[in-house]
């Protein structure tokens, strides 16, 4: 497929929802304070050498003002593409960087939401997550050592991801249930961490957190693969902001993984491909919605939906 592709497919295209959209559940009523397109593209990226390095675009304008949308996106092609459009939060930036999808080598994401008081939210949440990590058999990295390399941010809005070609869950670990060792070394090493956000905004800082959690994967660890990653940091938010709204949206070119906290999001499995859209883009009898507070592991062709806190699995098959 090309990557202009699926932000213009169907009746109610994401391009469509930029200023009409239908579910937005008191978290806007237009979503024209930017846009981002991400796609993925094989390189040589990353300790493991060759991977599909993720490529993005992102405009702080209205999206339908943009004709690279269909004048040149539309000419790329990708096996994989996220995209998002963005309904700033009373109070945080319009501006290029707080829109996504954020990058990092192969990653791209998303959130659909907002996180009440986030300044002070997350910096708790960044202390729980240290004391997770580096509770776990002295799990983590030496203080200070935490590296980002900055990305954007979108408060709210509307966001879809897709698979196109051939080609778990389970419950959140209780964030207070582990104690610091006292030879142990956090991750992040303190809240300032959070400034190496891109954007000032709860989304951007988000991202700052679940980078550091990706690059934290270990099969022996805590944070065994993406899914933990989300879970984990789903949990530290929801404890210390329980109305936070944390539809997340996460890519690396072979599959995407998602969370349901509050707004919509509904899939599509098909033979060969797989999407996720926060609003069906037409009729299609294959439109499955997701249920709140759950997590999405979707591939081509294939999807998994599980609760966030029980271990109660669903399959959505074609």
């Amino acid at each position: 497929m090309t990557v202009g592709e699926l932000v213009v497919r169907g009746p109610h295209s994401l391009y469509r929802q930029s200023w009409a959209p239908t579910d937005m559940r008191a978290g806007g009523t237009i979503n024209a304070d930017g846009f981002g397109v991400a796609w993925w593209r094989r390189a040589e990226v990353g300790v493991d050498g060759a991977r599909d390095a993720v490529t993005r675009y992102r405009n702080a304008a209205p999206i339908w003002t943009d004709p690279a949308v269909t004048e040149v996106l539309g000419q790329l092609e990708s096996r994989a593409v996220l995209a998002a459009v963005r309904s700033a939060t009373v109070g945080m930036p319009v501006e290029r960087a707080a829109c996504a999808p954020f990058v990092d080598e192969h990653w791209a994401f998303s959130h659909n939401g907002v996180v009440p008081d986030w300044r002070s939210t997350l910096a708790l949440v960044l202390a729980d997550l240290d004391e997770i990590l580096a509770s776990a058999s002295g799990f983590g990295a030496p203080a200070g050592a935490f590296q980002a390399g900055g990305n954007g941010a979108v408060p709210s809005g509307s966001s879809a991801g897709s698979f196109s070609g051939g080609e778990k869950a389970g419950a959140a670990p209780p964030v207070d249930s582990l104690r610091i060792r006292a030879d142990a070394t956090p991750l992040f090493g303190s809240a300032a961490a959070l400034l190496h956000a891109e954007s000032l905004t709860d989304s951007a800082a988000l991202w700052v957190l679940l980078r550091g959690l990706l690059g934290a994967i270990d099969p022996g660890g805590p944070v065994a693969d993406a899914a933990d990653a989300l879970r984990l940091l789903t949990a530290a938010v929801l404890r210390h902001q329980p109305n936070a709204r944390l539809n997340l949206l996460l890519g690396n070119g072979t599959q995407l993984w998602a969370t349901t906290c509050w707004h919509s999001l509904s899939v599509l499995v098909a033979d060969d491909y797989t999407v996720l859209c926060s609003e069906p883009y037409d009729a299609d009898p294959r439109w499955q919605p997701v249920a709140d507070r759950r997590l999405v592991i979707a591939g081509p062709g294939h999807c998994t939906i599980t609760a966030l806190e029980l271990p109660v699995t669903e399959r959505v098959r074609s």
